[in-house]
């Protein structure tokens, strides 16, 4: 089976965790020994990852000492964090499965024209129990959070780089915090500030490479309506249509579950595949189709 694993940056870093690199790897660890599980079973394999808590937790380093180091602009700090998540997975995913992995530094198009730019819904970095700036929203009901551009992603550009890995053998660690958001401009490539949902990044990898299968892997073990709430309510299957009504009637928070959502549907309907949102814990169960919420046609 083709699969696309997207493991979520907040899965990654746990909650009230201080994103030490020990801590990072030890969460890492324990999530590799799933994969391995998948690998194993001869299963070709891209892992994409989110970079939310990394990617903030860098900016907020950056601002603290502008005074004496130069500041990096967005799409730099997302290659940043690529390469520091990447490096982690890889050399935790080669201990266990004992099989050549490799990272790829992915660029992804977007619009630059994309609305995204002029409605900041990305939330990135830690969480605060109240709203210490502008600029924020309350993610999900578990505290305020930074808010950036995050435009649709268009075109993978290392897309037959991530085609020839595959076709070798190799398993695929590739649009890491969404990718590097790159606008084309006379032909070139040009890095803007924004960071690309990640679970939309992969669902278009999903779509590139024909994928039978789209696993979302995130902090909670599948999606819930009233999510937090005393009559939150757990779903175990979903078909697009009942996906497309439930995201209509708003269940569904921007920046968070909501882009989850949208990914799958339109991963399985272009494609006939089948998505399926879950915990990092439930990953092998979910591809079994025992864990999870699935979504299909």
């Amino acid at each position: 089976m083709k699969i696309v694993l997207a493991l979520g940056g907040n899965a990654l870093l746990a909650k009230g965790q201080k994103g030490t690199a020990a801590e990072q790897r030890e969460n890492v660890a324990k999530t590799c020994e799933s994969i391995a599980k998948l690998i194993k079973k001869e299963n070709v394999l891209v892992v994409t990852h989110g970079n939310g808590p990394q990617v903030g937790n860098l900016l907020i380093q950056q601002e603290i000492a502008n005074k004496d180091v130069a500041a990096m602009p967005m799409d730099v700090c997302d290659a940043m964090t690529q390469g520091q998540l990447g490096y982690l997975i890889q050399s935790e995913l080669e201990k266990v499965s004992h099989r050549t992995i490799a990272t790829i530094i992915t660029q992804i198009i977007v619009d630059k024209k994309d609305p995204g730019f002029e409605n900041p819904s990305k939330p990135i970095g830690p969480f605060y129990e109240e709203k210490v700036a502008e600029g924020m929203v309350l993610d999900s009901g578990r505290g305020w959070r930074k808010v950036v551009p995050s435009p649709i992603p268009i075109e993978v550009v290392e897309i037959e780089a991530i085609r020839s890995l595959l076709a070798a053998g190799i398993v695929v660690i590739a649009a890491g915090g969404g990718g590097i958001p790159v606008i084309k401009e006379d032909g070139k490539l040009e890095g803007v500030e924004a960071v690309i949902d990640k679970d939309r990044a992969s669902a278009l990898i999903a779509r590139e490479i024909n994928a039978n299968l789209l696993v979302i892997a995130t902090s909670i073990d599948k999606v819930y309506l009233n999510f937090g709430k005393e009559d939150q309510k757990a779903i175990d299957r979903l078909s697009v249509a009942e996906a497309k009504k439930l995201l209509e009637e708003g269940h569904f928070a921007e920046g968070s579950m909501k882009p989850k959502i949208e990914s799958c549907i339109d991963f399985v309907e272009r494609d006939g595949g089948r998505a399926v949102i879950c915990s990092l814990e439930d990953i092998e169960k979910a591809i079994e189709g025992n864990a999870g919420t699935v979504i299909e046609a």
